[in-house]
């Protein structure tokens, strides 16, 4: 490898994503190669993740670098420039499902050990438990996010609007949350002082005044704000049972929660739905199921495969779900359900996909009806409540006037990573917990209960100061803003003690509103017709960037995401993978790929446009225009991949990209060479334009063997996403 800081890196990743890359990638790398660009890929990807962390087990073939921890340094740097694919934030199913196939495949890294007693074990869960969950996004979030569409995105959007589910103001469609004793109503925050500022360490003590020590090792800087709070896992099962019991006939049941970047919280909360809603099948045959391995934080799923062939246990789990309101499914087809695979549960994906079908979800029966979404926390449960509310009583979005939403998030430096780091903590027994600092002040101090789920994060200053200076600087451009910060919530009244200083120094009026609030501000102003920015803590950033997306666009794949690295470089993400498991199965079963690479496009021409600026390269900036001009006319001729084999696919929408890039480049005066080269490139794929779509469409409708799903075979991912070899030799 290159010691030389590559120009731009383009991220490994996993399933859809990963695929549509191999078809986009060469097309970009030999276009970049004509301006004297260069292009390097790193590897983040799940598997990738784990084959790093475990050399030792690994022949030396096998051996791969650390490329994520290297891309942690070097988004550090004035000189980076990383175009980000979204990636796997893993699940405990889908980890174990990756070392599977990766042992399958002949490298040998060990198993998860679920109860690790050894040393060995114990070391091997830790490793295992640094890859699960939102393990990428800390390390490379530098910077605060500015997320927002596209013009000529937004604009496509509006003359070719998608489809909107009817809401009428008698749906029983609704969100229901806990009453209390949630992370919401027992938090507690602070901002460190001068003299608090060093080490710190996570304590408990149990009721016999025994004491140990969860965490240690942790550092605050003066200005940081640490948080600390707990959901109590009694009042948590007394409201699931609560709403089960409340479910209205012809209504759905369903959880939202995000058990893929919570990586330790939310499987656990997922877990209580799922023993709550099987109580009874569970008071019969609990010690029989849990002696075949099955534990109700990897959902359903795990269990109908722990009992298959048991005619017995098979009848009595059917009896009890037939005992219970109707789940909200996933897919109706293959009778996977809400509460089937914690990794399908992924709020941001599932409430947008809810509210934009008019309050509708799918039932067990493959029909569409009334939903009660269970979100039990109060932090976030608001702004899904007051979307529905607000809809119920407006009627659907039009959106082909309605304005855009964008937004600006803070999350540098692991700012608000609830969950998703090792200071989140299942309670073992009743006692006390304390962030105790090195001087010897006691932080945070909470009694809690053995199950509790405890939780502490941070945010830092500098990161919190940039986020306002983002948020001011994108409202002026925008003029709708307001910031998403409740008074009355513990860490956001710390917050709004930095934000205001600043809004006053720079002399500008920002609404601070509570995320309920905001919610209606927001789709009130949107409704008018004016773009907004909704400027927001990491979670919130999290869930309004796919919401509003997917109200606006009818997916939030097609963002542009700039994150501006606090040391001067630049990341640009390429939009949300969550619905990437269902176009992986229409791959294998029709070899037909439904990821639209629209969000990468965007995310393309801001590299090349930053790379112009940052290395004085103007014929960056002239790929990057061009991009941009290829980027509006794919949508204007309708060339996005469609539904169906034998369609417009992934491969097709790249071979037109392409041709619409080359094109532009051939006309544009800014640079005679690039025009020259791109001229004789833009003939050729004009002229090669049935061959290359005969090529393309030909290969479908069949199933294909890529190798794996989490590790696929290059060679075959090649053949499969590279099969028009009139383009290939055109491009290279």
């Amino acid at each position: 490898m290159s010691t030389k800081t590559p120009d731009i890196i383009y991220t490994i990743v996993d399933e859809a994503p990963e695929l549509a890359r191999g078809s986009l990638l060469p097309i970009v790398r030999s276009f970049a190669k004509a301006a004297d660009i260069t292009i390097e890929t790193r590897d983040i990807s799940v598997a990738g993740r784990i084959l790093a962390v475990f050399p030792e087990y690994l022949t030396e073939d096998q051996r791969i670098s650390d490329d994520l921890a290297e891309l942690g340094e070097l988004v550090k740097t004035p000189e980076a420039n990383v175009i980000k694919l979204p990636n796997i934030s893993a699940s405990m199913p889908q980890l174990n499902a990756t070392i599977k196939e990766l042992r399958a495949q002949g490298y040998m890294v060990p198993e998860y050990p679920a109860n690790a007693a050894s040393d060995e074990e114990k070391s091997v869960q830790k490793r295992y438990d640094a890859i699960k969950g939102s393990a990428v996004n800390p390390v490379l979030r530098e910077g605060n996010s500015d997320r927002r569409s596209a013009k000529a995105v937004k604009e496509y959007a509006k003359a070719n609007p998608h489809r909107m589910g009817e809401w009428v103001s008698d749906s029983k469609t609704h969100v229901a949350s806990m009453s209390g004793n949630d992370f919401f109503a027992n938090e507690v925050s602070a901002t460190i002082t001068a003299a608090q500022a060093g080490g710190a360490k996570i304590t408990f003590t149990d009721a016999t005044g025994t004491q140990s020590v969860l965490k240690d090792g942790l550092s605050y800087k003066e200005g940081t704000v640490v948080d600390a709070t707990f959901m109590s896992a009694k009042a948590l099962r007394a409201y699931i049972k609560d709403q089960i019991a409340s479910v209205e006939p012809g209504v759905l049941f369903s959880a939202h929660l995000k058990a893929t970047m919570m990586k330790v919280s939310d499987p656990i909360l997922f877990g209580h739905f799922v023993s709550v809603y099987l109580e009874d099948f569970l008071a019969k045959h609990g010690e029989t199921v849990k002696a075949l391995g099955f534990n109700p934080n990897g959902g359903l799923g795990g269990l109908e495969d722990k009992i298959k062939g048991n005619a017995d246990l098979e009848a009595d789990y059917k009896a009890a779900m037939a005992a219970k309101p109707p789940l909200y499914m996933v897919n109706s087809d293959k009778g996977i359900t809400n509460l089937h695979v914690p990794s399908d549960v992924i709020i941001d994906a599932s409430m947008p996909a809810v509210i934009r079908a008019g309050g509708k979800g799918w039932g067990p029966d493959g029909k569409e009806a009334d939903t009660k979404c269970c979100i039990p926390d109060n932090c976030y449960a608001g702004i899904y409540d007051e979307t529905i509310e607000y809809f119920k009583e407006t009627g659907k979005l039009d959106v082909t006037t309605c304005g855009a939403v964008s937004n600006v998030g803070l999350m540098a430096q692991k700012a608000e990573e609830y969950g998703s780091h090792p200071t989140t903590f299942e309670i073992p027994a009743n006692g006390t917990i304390r962030i105790v600092l090195d001087n010897g002040d006691v932080l945070h101090e909470q009694t809690v209960e053995a199950g509790d789920i405890w939780r502490s994060s941070s945010a830092n200053k500098a990161p919190i100061e940039d986020w306002v200076k983002l948020g001011i600087a994108r409202t002026k451009v925008t003029g709708k803003a307001a910031f998403w910060l409740d008074a009355t919530r513990a860490h956001d009244a710390q917050i709004i003690k930095a934000v205001k200083p600043i809004l006053a120094a720079e002399g500008i009026d920002i609404p601070i509103m509570a995320p309920r609030e905001a919610t209606r501000f927001t789709l009130e102003e949107m409704r008018k017709g004016n773009d907004v920015v909704t400027i927001s803590g990491n979670v919130l950033r999290d869930y309004l960037t796919d919401l509003f997306p997917i109200l606006e666009l009818g997916t939030s794949a097609k963002m542009l995401s700039v994150v501006k690295l606090m040391q001067g470089g630049g990341m640009f993400e390429t939009g949300a993978g969550g619905t990437a498991p269902k176009h992986m199965d229409q791959v294998f079963e029709e070899n037909h790929l439904r990821w639209d690479s629209l969000g990468e496009f965007c995310a393309l021409g801001e590299s090349f446009n930053f790379f112009a600026e940052a290395r004085d390269k103007p014929a960056a900036a002239v790929l990057g225009a061009a991009v941009d001009i290829a980027t509006q006319k794919l949508l204007e001729n309708g060339k996005s991949p469609q539904g169906r084999a034998g369609k417009d696919d992934n491969r097709t929408s790249h071979y037109w990209f392409a041709r619409y890039w080359a094109e532009a480049l051939a006309v544009q005066t800014e640079d005679a060479a690039l025009a020259e080269h791109f001229g004789k490139v833009a003939k050729a794929l004009a002229d090669g334009e049935e061959a290359i779509l005969s090529e393309m469409l030909g290969a479908e409708g069949k199933p294909v063997d890529l190798g794996g799903y989490y590790h696929a075979d290059p060679a075959k991912v090649e053949a499969v996403m590279r099969p028009s070899a009139t383009l290939n030799a055109i491009i290279g």
